[in-house]
């Protein structure tokens, strides 16, 4: 039996939107690494719909340009050129996915959860995302536009 093309079609196309989409992103200040790819999940289109209630999955791959022990990531909610903390369950990189002490010239995949909290107001802002070695230098940083939604 030789398939219908539509029906091919559909599945090629269901396949595609099941697999994270690496986001386009901005790098705001990585010197001591070197973003490779960002992924947040689910978010299928930019900017991304951040629904209150609910958590969200983050992955950075990235390589070391250092050494370091540890690292620690900051997360802000910018508005208006301000940053506004943003709190994360884990914010020790160790406990994220990268195998410490972190290795010169390793990549590593970082991983973490963004829970949106239902008292977040509705509003479109940035996401800026920090993981800071034990020198508190940038390991990465990157930012990408989101709307938090009901």
């Amino acid at each position: 039996m030789v398939p219908c093309p539509l029906a091919l079609l559909l599945a090629l196309g269901a396949a595609a939107t099941a697999l994270a989409e690496p986001l386009r992103f901005v790098d705001c200040g990585s010197v001591d690494g070197s973003i490779q790819e960002v992924n947040v999940s689910p978010c299928p289109t930019e900017p991304c719909l951040l629904h209150k209630g609910t958590s969200y999955s983050i992955n950075v791959t990235f390589a070391s340009k250092i050494e370091s022990q540890g690292s620690k990531a900051r997360v802000y909610g910018e508005m208006l050129h301000v940053d506004v903390p943003f709190p994360i369950p884990e914010p020790d990189g160790c406990k994220s996915g990268i195998q410490c002490p972190i290795q010169k010239g390793h990549s590593y995949s970082y991983l973490n959860k963004l829970p949106v909290k239902s008292e977040y107001p509705s509003i479109k802002l940035i996401v800026k995302w920090e993981l800071v070695d034990d020198q508190d230098q940038m390991l990465f940083c990157w930012k990408i536009p989101v709307q938090i939604t009901s």
